[in-house]
């Protein structure tokens, strides 16, 4: 087991990524991460603000989240990656525009060498806003 020096917690994994503290804000958790991504955060930040201007920000899953009645939205730093989550059903739906990135289940994963996909991730977050009806984990599909 690894203690962390700063909090105490313990982990399984030598030097695990956590946060000591939980970011209250979206503004507390970018200014958290290293200072070369922090750019890039606030680019999708300023993208999906402006793409969900009725949706709430807030931390959900110690991730910044968009949020109107359950999450619609999610983005994370991660060492290699940002991580865009708007569930499985947005990525089915967007799969031959995101054929050029690493994808899982409800995982978008762009490298920080790349630059964002701007018009794309506008498109899936108006999708995700229209398609959610009460999903608490990500935008869903609705026939």
């Amino acid at each position: 087991m690894w203690k962390c020096p700063k909090c105490g917690r313990e982990f399984a994994r030598q030097n695990q990524d956590h946060y000591c503290v939980k970011p209250q804000s979206i503004d507390e958790y970018i200014a958290a991460q290293d200072e070369g991504i922090q750019p890039m955060l606030m680019e999708i930040r300023t993208i999906l603000k402006s793409v969900l201007p009725e949706a709430e920000e807030r931390i959900s899953w110690s991730m910044p989240t968009y949020w109107k009645g359950g999450n619609i939205i999610h983005f994370a730093a991660s060492k290699s990656h940002l991580g865009i989550y708007p569930g499985e059903e947005a990525i089915v739906a967007f799969a031959e525009e995101l054929s050029e990135y690493s994808v899982s289940k409800g995982t978008i994963r762009v490298p920080y060498d790349k630059p964002l996909p701007t018009e794309l991730i506008e498109k899936i977050a108006r999708w995700c806003y229209s398609s959610y009806r009460g999903n608490k984990n990500g935008c869903k599909k609705t026939d």
